[in-house]
């Protein structure tokens, strides 16, 4: 759905979309592009190609509005699985490593997941598009080139957990922006001496927006074609 409704393709809209599993963010920008002939366009906040859920695009004059929607609070929900580890901290890459599990209590979770709520510093995943001298981290990391990552301050202001399902443990976070999931999902790993990787993330929502009032990129992609009088 859309926030409002254009009088004009230079007055833009506002698109919410749910990103699909292996899209990456540019992949629905250009999408919408392409197939809408829309000329200026821009996304709200990356989301991993591995992770689905609300993705807030922006054409037109609405495109001034995309750095407040960077900046508003989101919401996820997930899934963590403790005792293997990937380089990514999810499934785009092999597993390194195994660990135990037995020892992991109920409350040994909990005390880790208080630890990583509030106000905290956490480091950027390796496989991440923070930017180091101009280039993405994940792609010096795929380079096998070592860097030195600085911290960064975040604020988690809800982590839920269910770990009736050991070791898959449901979550839903709710931080600021910035904030990195899978490196509270790494996080958690270390704090219970073990390891962990994310197996699911979907995000359910930005600031005012939510997930259930997004469209499917196809779709959008018909319905605005058809209003723009494309041929199908």
């Amino acid at each position: 759905m859309t926030d409002i409704t254009p009088t004009s393709p230079e007055e833009g809209e506002v698109i919410l979309l749910n990103k699909p599993l292996t899209w990456t963010s540019f992949d629905a920008v250009n999408k919408i592009k392409k197939s809408c002939q829309v000329k200026k366009i821009g996304h709200a906040g990356t989301l991993d190609p591995l992770a689905t859920g609300l993705l807030i695009l922006c054409t037109g004059k609405k495109t001034k509005e995309i750095d407040s929607y960077q900046g508003a609070e989101k919401e996820y929900t997930g899934k963590m699985v403790l005792g293997k580890t990937t380089p990514s901290i999810d499934l785009e890459t092999a597993f390194d490593a195994e660990y135990p599990t037995e020892h992991i209590t109920h409350e040994a979770l909990m005390k880790a997941v208080q630890q990583l709520t509030g106000t905290i510093e956490q480091f950027p995943p390796i496989y991440s598009a923070v930017k180091i001298g101009g280039e993405r981290l994940y792609k010096k990391a795929r380079r096998g080139e070592a860097v030195e990552i600085k911290p960064r301050t975040v604020t988690v202001s809800l982590f839920e957990i269910d770990d009736s399902h050991f070791p898959e443990i449901y979550f839903r976070i709710v931080c600021s922006k910035g904030t990195y999931i899978r490196s509270l999902v790494r996080d958690v790993g270390i704090l219970v001496e073990s390891g962990a990787y994310m197996s699911e993330l979907c995000r359910t929502r930005i600031g005012k927006f939510w997930l259930k009032d997004a469209e499917e990129i196809e779709g959008y992609v018909a319905r605005k074609r058809a209003e723009l009088g494309l041929s199908s």
